[in-house]
């Protein structure tokens, strides 16, 4: 692993652990990632970009 990609790991692991405290008690997992659309999601996007 090299130098860069140990702090980075580091900042993940820190900012994880920061949002956990900050959820603490809660029911659904945090993700640091932010998920695709879902395909129903997308329409609803383009609906409205239709009506605007």
């Amino acid at each position: 692993m090299t130098d860069s990609t140990a702090k980075d790991k580091k900042a993940q692991d820190q900012a994880l652990d920061e949002a956990l405290q900050e959820s603490f008690p809660g029911s659904d997992p945090v993700s640091l990632t932010q998920p695709a659309p879902s395909k129903p999601d997308a329409d609803s996007k383009r609906k409205d970009k239709a009506k605007g």
